[in-house]
């Protein structure tokens, strides 16, 4: 049906091939492209398929990847590389004539924020080109707001609050390890937290909300409160939306190990000269962390993400709470990899059959809530991920 472009070889990039190799009437050919073409060719190797292929390129350099994006002819590029790249590969997807998906909005190495105004600004340009850019089709961001779209389609007039849970509670037998890119995990995890309410974006220090929330299969975990990028285009999007929060779960040897790397300045952007030559911290400590590819082989135990939603239904309140779970030994022993790439690989691997059967295809820049979410939800589970949900309950995070 289709050709597609994977930029990036790391775990994510990984899910998707293999995904992409149990769909050959949909991915007719796929080029997985990244800087180091040996991690290419060694996703390739663990799929076996002539029909997959791999290159060598610099998705920072605009004029050499739209040049390998001609070459190859693709009819989507999923970019699955860092949101640094962002821009850069919307750019190339523009020069190319190509349109685009992402798992992440764009993010600064000098300024780390996340917004997606950036990326919106783009707007104008699909458009006039003909293209289609999704935005954020991974987890979260990417099914969390997909799940609110259909909680708004099927069960809501009005969502007036919004609570997105992310609970890892898996075991990868290290002291000290990210589940995705050290640089941006950290980033991430140290920024000042953020929430909606009342119209107003609230900031708060970085981990000091936090509470306990009992995730299904799993049990009550310390939940900590962060700002992330898809609450910027949830209340955008729906309006009615009065308050809206995300909540992530830490270990207590997690948080104490960053809070020294904190205090000794590793976790630092800031460049500093070392013995003649200048070094980011941060940049340094990823070096030193183990790669999050490698986590898998040990990795033992759930993970849970979901959405909790209060509001309206036919003038009645009403509770929702719409939630997927993930076991690290199975996605390892299908992909190689662990859940956390898990969750995030199968939802870009969907979000491009939905634009190859047309059914997410339409010119502009559009966040994943903004198309129709049922054939997507319909489609996540024959590929790995199924779905839960339970309608006017207590919701966990009010317990």
């Amino acid at each position: 049906m289709g050709r597609a472009m994977i930029i990036g070889a790391g775990g994510v990039a990984t899910v998707a091939a293999c995904k992409m190799a149990e769909a050959p009437e949909v991915f007719e050919e796929v080029m997985i492209a990244s800087r180091t073409k040996e991690k290419c060719d060694n996703i390739i190797k663990k799929i076996n398929k002539p029909n997959f292929h791999s290159a060598q390129v610099d998705a920072m350099k605009i004029d050499e990847l739209s040049a390998l994006i001609k070459e190859f002819k693709p009819d989507l590029v999923l970019n699955l590389a860092l949101p640094y790249q962002d821009l850069a590969i919307m750019e190339a997807c523009l020069k190319a004539g190509v349109s685009y998906l992402d798992t992440a909005n764009y993010e600064s190495p000098d300024n780390p924020h996340f917004e997606y105004k950036y990326q919106w600004a783009y707007d104008d340009k699909f458009k006039s080109a003909g293209l289609t850019a999704i935005l954020g089709c991974g987890f979260d961001p990417g099914v969390s707001q997909i799940f609110t779209a259909y909680a708004a389609k099927h069960y809501f007039d009005e969502i007036h609050n919004l609570d997105i849970v992310d609970c890892n509670a898996g075991d990868h037998g290290k002291y000290f390890a990210t589940n995705f890119n050290p640089e941006i995990n950290i980033r991430e995890i140290t920024a000042k937290g953020k929430y909606y309410e009342n119209g107003k974006w609230i900031e708060t220090e970085p981990l000091t909300i936090h509470r306990p929330i009992d995730y299904p299969e799993i049990g009550e975990k310390e939940s900590y409160l962060l700002h992330h990028e898809e609450l910027e285009s949830l209340v955008k999007n729906f309006p009615s939306i009065k308050r809206a929060r995300f909540w992530m779960t830490f270990s207590q040897r997690y948080l104490t190990a960053l809070e020294v790397l904190q205090e000794v300045g590793m976790t630092s952007i800031e460049p500093i000269n070392y013995e003649g030559k200048e070094i980011v911290p941060l940049q340094f400590l990823k070096a030193l962390l183990p790669d999050p590819s490698s986590l898998g082989q040990n990795y033992k135990g759930k993970a849970c993400i979901g959405v909790q939603l209060k509001g309206l239904y036919q003038n009645k309140e009403r509770t929702y709470f719409i939630w997927s779970i993930f076991d690290h030994e199975k996605a390892y022993k299908e992909t190689g990899t662990q859940a956390v790439a898990y969750s995030t690989g199968i939802p870009a691997m969907v979000g491009a059959i939905m634009y190859l059967k047309g059914l997410w295809k339409k010119p502009g820049v559009y966040n994943v809530e903004e198309f129709d979410p049922d054939p997507f939800l319909e489609t996540m589970p024959k590929f790995g991920i199924d779905w839960h949900e339970a309608i006017d309950i207590v919701l966990p995070i009010d317990k």
